[in-house]
């Protein structure tokens, strides 16, 4: 406990210390910030079957591999006995990908390939031609190529072993990009940013840097999003006004919160936490349970028996209790400052911190997690 208390002690020093020079710490580039509206990536899915499995696919029972696998078979001209065949060698399986913007046709990407039956392991199989489409029912790229899961399953019963999940695999650069997104950056000479973080005087700041490198060209049109006219001298390069703004510095701006995670007993404050005055009287009860034996022996010659008994003490031990009162319009030095002074453990300021919160006389926002 005391090595964690240590750790946030300078956690704390050092917000103490980025309070004071806290507008120049925090200034950071647009980019990391915001993200232009309409470059976005898109989700993939697809059905397929893995095949070439040693005996740990689908059983007889998942009769929707079965069809499958017949019904590719007689895409190919192939006659098959439904009765007589089995699919322990075949797993049906989900293909999933992600399509990332401003991709080209016969670029590739990276797919998942997760079983879908009640087959052991997809371990060194293959997954055959399957298409990958988007929500809109059309498709955009088609995956295929041997599927390595990372994992694998030894043994049967109370003697197997397992290491990760042998169920999930991935096909690296398994996916052709059969179709690409149309972008319309700027096309109508127009550009909008979404902040990561919505925030009015973030935004606000944003559209007054721009405005400061291009006159009037920025609007904040709400907490999320800026507008920017693309000047007519970058008209036909956009990308160049782009990353001309990606690079433009500015101050964001936060709510006041404070993040508390019970289960580490970690603590973060942002430097705008202020306080109410209040008190704070922390202290506890300690009940400490000891056992003793005491042995009885018969006297000498005599026809007794030795007799073993156990005694049971209580002892209670009431500290005196730490009480600190908290001044007005405080800060977050103060805050810190005033828990280390009553020796408060990270699970004692969590409790503090929520019984502030509940008073009243905190003014942030407290997320637990």
């Amino acid at each position: 406990m005391k090595k964690i208390l240590s750790v946030l002690s300078l956690l704390l020093v050092l917000l103490m210390m980025s309070s004071t020079t806290f507008a120049e710490s925090a200034t950071t580039r647009i980019k990391d910030i915001a993200k232009i509206q309409g470059v976005r990536s898109n989700q993939l899915m697809g059905y397929g079957l893995v095949v070439g499995l040693n005996g740990t696919g689908d059983s007889d029972k998942i009769t929707q591999t079965i069809n499958s696998t017949i019904s590719m078979l007689r895409n190919f001209g192939i006659t098959v006995d439904n009765s007589n065949w089995k699919a322990k060698n075949v797993a049906a399986v989900m293909v999933t990908a992600t399509l990332p913007p401003f991709v080209r046709e016969g670029d590739t990407i990276d797919v998942t390939i997760s079983a879908m039956g009640d087959s052991k392991s997809i371990q060194g199989g293959t997954l055959i031609q399957t298409p990958l489409r988007a929500a809109n029912g059309e498709v955009y790229a088609v995956a295929q190529g041997p599927v390595s899961t990372g994992g694998f399953v030894a043994g049967n019963g109370n003697n197997g072993a397992q290491k990760n999940f042998p169920t999930v695999g991935t096909t690296p650069n398994g996916a052709i990009i059969e179709k690409t997104v149309e972008d319309e950056l700027g096309t109508r000479g127009q550009i909008s940013l979404s902040l990561t973080n919505a925030d009015f005087t973030t935004a606000s700041r944003v559209a007054e840097a721009i405005n400061s490198n291009y006159f009037g060209a920025a609007v904040a049109a709400n907490a999320g999003r800026v507008d920017i006219l693309i000047p007519s001298f970058y008209r036909t390069r956009v990308v160049d006004f782009i990353a001309s703004i990606e690079e433009i510095e500015v101050t964001p701006d936060n709510i006041a919160k404070i993040v508390v995670n019970e289960r580490t007993g970690t603590i973060v404050m942002g430097g705008n936490v202020t306080v109410d005055e209040c008190a704070i009287t922390q202290g506890g009860l300690s009940i400490r349970v000891t056992r003793e034996k005491d042995v009885s022996q018969p006297n000498p010659f005599s026809y007794g028996t030795t007799i073993a008994t156990a005694n049971e003490n209580t002892e209670t031990d009431e500290q005196l209790s730490n009480s600190i009162v908290m001044s007005p319009t405080a800060n977050i030095n103060d805050i810190v400052g005033a828990l280390n002074a009553v020796g408060a453990t990270p699970r004692d300021c969590i409790s503090i911190l929520q019984a502030m919160k509940a008073a009243g006389a905190i003014h942030a926002t407290l997320e637990i997690i």
